[in-house]
């Protein structure tokens, strides 16, 4: 049993002052920070590159999770290997995903592989035995601040059954609409891993948000 992650989604942050916010993050209780990368055209929305990437993780401590939410990440993945603890492509992404994967751990780093919420659980499950990471979406990718999406939960529910089933250890995230309420959902239904940016970062109290949302039933 993978003990509870929080992971502060740095899109909500104040770009700004992107140290001063990681560390503020970081000692609200962050356990990872969690950077989307938007190219545009996989999602809706551009949000930033590698050397944004880069100058987060040199005021980091924790590990950095990068999740690319872009069309090719067989060509942009050398950009963000060197800082990034964590890199999660997309099964619906322009590329041959099982390599993709694969490379990402000849880097010495771990992989994820994440799935849009129109995407049926099936389309990942070749490739969860050479995964570190599954990302649930929990809303459409591309912007913050969305409702959750509760139907995902059968996907989480899946992704912790399959998990169990095939002795895999693989971590289970979500992203989208985390808050306590949320999160207890999500914790129940099998993840371990909890991305959350708004309801952190422009929270009052950034460390009782996070606390909250490692801590759900505590509230």
């Amino acid at each position: 049993m993978h003990s509870i992650l929080v992971a502060p989604s740095v899109l909500a942050c104040d770009f700004g002052r992107l140290h001063d916010e990681i560390h503020r993050a970081e000692q609200a209780g962050a356990d990872w920070l969690h950077l989307d990368v938007m190219d545009g055209h996989f999602v809706d929305n551009i949000s930033f590159g590698p050397a944004f990437v880069d100058a987060a993780a040199s005021a980091a401590t924790v590990p950095v999770d990068t999740h690319l939410m872009i069309s090719r990440p067989d060509h942009y993945l050398p950009r963000f290997l060197k800082n990034s603890h964590n890199i999660t492509i997309h099964v619906e992404s322009d590329c041959d995903v099982a390599s993709v994967l694969k490379s990402i751990r000849s880097a010495g780093r771990t992989c994820g592989l994440s799935l849009r919420p129109g995407t049926p659980f099936s389309a990942v499950e070749p490739y969860l035995n050479a995964i570190d990471l599954l990302l649930v979406m929990t809303v459409e990718p591309g912007f913050g601040g969305q409702a959750f999406q509760p139907a995902m939960l059968e996907k989480v529910s899946a992704g912790a059954e399959y998990r169990k089933k095939h002795g895999l250890g693989f971590r289970i995230e979500v992203d989208g609409g985390i808050i306590a309420a949320t999160a207890r959902d999500c914790i129940a239904a099998g993840a371990d891993t909890l991305v959350a940016g708004t309801s952190v970062f422009r929270a009052p109290d950034m460390s009782a948000a996070i606390q909250q949302i490692r801590q759900p039933s505590g509230r």
